[in-house]
């Protein structure tokens, strides 16, 4: 049985990182929210589930996955079910809460990015708080962004199986969640991101090396990869930029 995804289909947001680990394990999935309302599936279909319809445990907001009848919801959480499932997971305890920690720390990175163009009110516009956002994204380039990304640099130095994967000798869900984070970095921050990127050798070697999975590779060539927008997660502003 495939599993479902539900999500906006217009943007890549935090439903990207799921995306990518399901398309490089190569597991079946159906994309509802992307599908035909006449075949069940579109937005309506994610809603009536975000509405409680004939389930018990509803989620607040998308992403979340259905597997027959568990439904789980949150990025993190979602890759955690999948992890060991689809081969993209150490399967013994403390591989993988160490793959669940590290995708946590993803997942605070991507709010403060969030933050940074939308630091008072998310039912705002950008402009009804611009000031306030480029006193935010001064403090995101500055200290944020290079803690983050250097705590990456470490771990992948600190491992010792090797520096060419976030956990042991083979790429989790964590290490294509880091290439994504990347990803949207230089196309918010692309002046800020590279400058961090060029004292990162390990960070960037991964990046690249994730670029060549071949799965993925036809993935992010294809149609199905939703490009950056200035509706997402990550959004290019160049006042933001510095």
């Amino acid at each position: 049985m495939a599993y479902e995804l539900f999500y906006w289909p217009e943007i890549q947001g935090r439903g990207e990182f799921v995306r990518l680990a399901l398309e490089d394990a190569g597991a079946a999935y159906i994309d509802v929210a992307r599908g035909s309302e006449s075949e069940g599936q579109g937005v309506p279909a994610m809603l009536s589930l975000m509405r409680g319809e004939g389930i018990s445990h509803i989620p607040f907001a998308p992403p979340f996955l259905r597997d027959g009848d568990v439904i789980v919801s949150h990025t993190a959480a979602i890759l955690l079910y999948l992890g060991g499932r689809i081969g993209l997971a150490p399967i013994d305890e403390e591989g993988s809460l160490w793959t669940h920690g590290i995708q946590l720390t993803i997942t605070d990175i991507v709010k403060e990015v969030y933050n940074s163009h939308h630091p008072i009110d998310e039912d705002k516009w950008f402009h009804e708080q611009k000031d306030e956002a480029i006193a935010r994204a001064t403090v995101f380039r500055r200290d944020r962004m290079p803690k983050f990304l250097g705590w990456f640099e470490r771990i992948l130095q600190a491992n010792p199986a090797g520096a060419d994967h976030l956990v042991g000798h083979a790429v989790t869900y964590a290490d294509l969640s880091l290439f994504q984070l990347i990803e949207g970095l230089r196309f918010a921050f692309p002046l800020g991101a590279e400058r961090e990127l060029a004292k990162l050798p390990r960070v960037s070697a991964l990046h690249k090396a994730i670029t060549e999975r071949p799965r993925l590779k036809a993935y992010l060539a294809s149609a199905r990869r939703v490009p950056f927008q200035e509706t997402g997660i990550f959004r290019r502003y160049p006042e933001l930029d510095g």
